[in-house]
């Protein structure tokens, strides 16, 4: 089909574009975001269960876990400055997924205990961090 032909054609240029798009810098260190994401969504796992949260049951965990996987995104979104499709692809969603997973975080600010929370995740993790500079030139 000459649907499926074009789509070949698409597909390895899209792949070194984000490979590429992948390599950030971390204290003067050549980082991939899909690490630093996945260190900033067990840093928010971790505080989390550091906050109180009781035992929950399985419907909830998977509730937990979507809930927890969207502050990551808004931290390593907000505090870190990586762009949205970095980590979309960092967390193997759409870049339209992880804005709206920011707009439900920041959303959720308005509850005064919630923007604490995500405050103080902000701060741990731009202090471990820093803020992001991009290793490739666009």
């Amino acid at each position: 089909m000459p649907g499926d032909t074009r789509r070949a054609d698409i597909q390895p240029q899209q792949r070194k574009k984000t490979d590429a798009a992948l390599i950030v810098m971390c204290g003067g260190m050549p980082m991939s975001t899909r690490h630093v994401c996945r260190i900033v969504r067990q840093l928010t796992s971790e505080m989390v269960a550091f906050a109180g949260e009781r035992t929950l049951v399985r419907r909830d965990r998977r509730r937990s876990v979507c809930h927890i996987r969207q502050i990551a995104m808004y931290v390593c979104h907000v505090a870190l400055g990586i762009s949205l499709s970095d980590i979309g692809i960092s967390f193997g969603k759409d870049r339209t997924t992880v804005g709206y997973a920011c707009n439900v975080v920041e959303d959720r600010r308005d509850d005064p205990g919630f923007d604490e929370f995500v405050s103080v995740l902000e701060r741990i993790t731009a202090s471990v961090f820093g803020k992001m500079e991009s290793a490739i030139n666009d």
